[in-house]
């Protein structure tokens, strides 16, 4: 368990936002001697060294090179934005004395598992500059519960346990404070600001953005007759994004280039300057063979031969409704790596990659199954097959399997995590 206790948990309560993920990430590449490198500068990179480069605050790119950078290379990807509720701008709305705030739904997420919850907010805050074109980024994190969505009691909604509709501009507002006094109906334009302003020491004046994420305040906890599954918030996709770094710096040493890629925006599709759809890793992988005197022939002679995971969570055969599960390809908790594989190609792969992953997992003995969506049904997709269309590269999607994918608190084998890392060292080791 300590794959868990002393590495997945602790990183579960520092990646409270993808800004947050991509700082906690920072911080265990550069005790690992990774060095930092300016997407916006020019590069040298020296063979035998590491590196990773932050994009836009809430994407990483981090790798190590070989003696011999050549001829082989080896990734892996995962995200770093979960299903959340998102502060407008000018939030604060007032009923009956109470303050709400406005808040947008990002992602697919399950609405009702937020509702009464102790919920914080974190993310970053944007200040004035003396150069108007270089704003100063604060990431904050108020680490206290500060809103909550309360239920509608169910004397004033006797049909609630027969299913409801929660409506997000309406019943998705959490409580925020007590407003006595003030216009009803009117904006409170001031009142966040100005909390955001005491709460986090700055000068309300200099505010000019945020970007600010609620999240669930209770802390990640095993639980089980013998403490067999982890029940926590952003297991999706978390469990990835820490066994990718967790392989990359454990790995033993190797030649060619092995590297990792922490995208934002998956749950919204990917399709933004530091998401999986986009030029980034590519870019990024041509500069990378530029810096080290190789041509861009070279680089895609190199993709072409490379291996990547694309690690995103999967849906466990659930306990209570196992028929919403393929009949014969049904992953549960603790049974280990799940591979994904679907022939529409929402999830990447081929044969060879399946091949090759159930061959590492039977040299490492490492426990591995597999999931398949029942034909009758529409499933999930992850950033494997949109990454590797623009940068062909063989692709296999895998991940921990999980239950309640998408609410606010998921649960999984706590053994699979420790699976998981275990490959991905592997991977990246041979």
């Amino acid at each position: 368990m300590n794959s868990v206790q002393d590495g997945l948990i602790p990183f579960l309560q520092e990646a409270v936002s993808p800004f947050h993920a991509v700082q906690a990430a920072a911080n265990r590449l550069r005790r690992a001697g990774f060095e930092e490198l300016d997407l916006s500068a020019d590069w040298s990179l020296q063979p035998g060294r590491s590196y990773y480069v932050r994009a836009f605050g809430s994407s990483l790119l981090a790798f190590r090179l070989g003696r011999q950078p050549r001829r082989r290379l080896h990734l892996a990807a995962a995200h770093t934005d979960f299903p959340c509720l998102r502060v407008k701008p000018h939030p604060v709305l007032r009923t009956r004395e109470y303050g709400t705030l406005n808040v947008e739904v990002y992602g697919g997420m399950i609405r009702s598992s937020w509702l009464d919850r102790p919920l914080s907010l974190a993310g970053k805050i944007v200040l004035e500059a003396e150069d108007v074109y270089r704003p100063e980024v604060r990431l904050v994190d108020l680490g206290r519960p500060v809103v909550t969505i309360p239920h509608l009691a169910i004397h004033m909604n006797r049909s609630v346990n027969e299913g409801e509709t929660l409506n997000p501009q309406k019943d998705m507002l959490p409580l925020f404070a007590l407003l006595p006094g003030c216009r009803e109906g009117a904006p409170e334009e001031d009142a966040f600001l100005d909390f955001l302003a005491e709460e986090c020491g700055l000068l309300r004046s200099r505010i000019l953005a945020y970007e600010l994420t609620a999240y669930p305040t209770d802390p990640p906890c095993l639980l089980g007759a013998h403490q067999e599954f982890l029940s926590a918030s952003r297991l999706d996709n978390m469990t990835s994004v820490y066994a990718c770094l967790d392989g990359l710096i454990g790995a033993e040493e190797t030649e060619g280039v092995c590297g990792i890629a922490l995208f934002d925006h998956e749950e919204v599709g990917s399709r933004t300057k530091q998401g999986a759809a986009s030029m980034l890793a590519p870019d990024i992988l041509y500069r990378i063979y530029s810096a080290l005197g190789f041509s861009e022939s070279e680089a895609r002679a190199d993709i072409s031969r490379g291996f990547m995971l694309s690690l995103d969570v999967a849906h466990a055969v659930h306990p209570n409704v196992p028929e919403k599960n393929d009949p014969t390809n049904f992953p549960r908790l603790g049974g280990g790596v799940t591979l994904k594989m679907a022939c529409s190609q929402a999830y990447a792969g081929d044969a060879e990659a399946a091949a090759v992953i159930r061959g590492l997992c039977r040299r490492e003995k490492i426990p591995c199954q597999s999931f398949l969506n029942r034909s009758d049904l529409r499933g999930g997709s992850t950033l494997g097959a949109m990454l590797s269309a623009n940068m062909p590269i063989r692709t296999m999607d895998i991940g921990v399997p999980i239950l309640a994918m998408h609410s606010a608190r998921e649960t999984m084998g706590a053994e699979d995590q420790q699976a998981l890392q275990r490959l991905v060292r592997a991977f990246f080791s041979r």
